[in-house]
């Protein structure tokens, strides 16, 4: 790899850690698509995205346990379920990647699907008040559903380990087809799906996302589709990111955040 290229990842790295730090997100999003562009066939790609989502949420996840802000019980039914998945994304990639449609199908994949996350995210932005409402109405609905076994979570909510798994289970298919850690999915999922206090459904996300892109990460390694060098010069210029994203979060009005996340995925699924 030359020197132009270590700059260039370096310099990525340090922008997706810029994000992650200002918007509590991995950034696998944005890397997976930007591998393809560059060249590198789509196996690798997501493998190398989801290798990369484990080394920023480590440290993540390690803070919010500290502060009590994970709940475990939710964890292992997300990651159980996120673990099977991840499988079955993965095997639909290496297929469509033996018939020659991998890379056009996870483009298309990823261009719906930050327009769809960013336009949702832009609308609960402008319209808090409605959507709050709208929110709690959803997950109203989902906790009235009795089907056993019923969990007791922290926050006092309590809902279908079934229908916890069954979120776990699509949002991990969409881990291992399009290389993310699934927290621009997972998050919103607890929170306005499950009812979810927010504070603990980032923990228990940045937990979650650190397991299954642990696991989604070796999965792709055994296969030879994890570019090692390209992952670690992401780390290093994230690392330094993250503590920029953290700092930059004290320049904004928390109200403006989700306006700038809206963007972004929006931005990510023009480009």
């Amino acid at each position: 790899m030359s020197l132009v290229m270590v700059a260039v990842f370096i310099g990525f790295g340090l922008l997706i850690g810029t994000l992650f730090g200002f918007f509590g997100m991995g950034g696998s999003f944005l890397v997976t698509p930007a591998l393809l562009v560059m060249g590198y066939p789509s196996t690798v790609a997501v493998g190398s995205g989801l290798a990369f989502v484990f080394g920023t949420s480590v440290i993540g996840a390690l803070r919010h346990r500290d502060h009590g802000q994970v709940d475990y019980k939710l964890a292992v039914i997300m990651t159980v379920a996120m673990t099977l998945g991840i499988e079955g994304g993965k095997s639909v990639v290496f297929f469509l990647e033996a018939t020659g449609m991998a890379d056009l199908l996870i483009n298309v994949a990823y261009v719906g699907l930050l327009a769809a996350v960013g336009l949702l995210t832009l609308r609960d932005a402008w319209s808090d008040a409605e959507t709050t409402e709208a929110s709690n109405d959803l997950a109203d609905r989902v906790q009235s559903i009795h089907i056993p076994p019923m969990v007791t979570l922290r926050g006092g909510v309590r809902v279908s380990a079934t229908i916890i798994f069954g979120i776990g289970l699509v949002i991990g298919v969409l881990s291992g087809f399009l290389g993310v850690g699934g927290g621009f999915l997972l998050m919103p999922a607890m929170m306005y799906g499950l009812g979810v206090p927010a504070a603990i459904a980032v923990g228990t996300d940045i937990l979650q996302i650190t397991i299954s892109g642990a696991f989604g990460a070796f999965t792709y390694a055994r296969s030879g589709s994890v570019a090692v060098p390209v992952v670690a010069f992401l780390l290093i210029g994230s690392a330094l990111g993250a503590r920029i994203g953290a700092g930059a979060t004290n320049l904004v009005d928390e109200d403006e955040i989700k306006g700038y996340f809206a963007a972004m995925l929006l931005a990510g699924s023009v480009a």
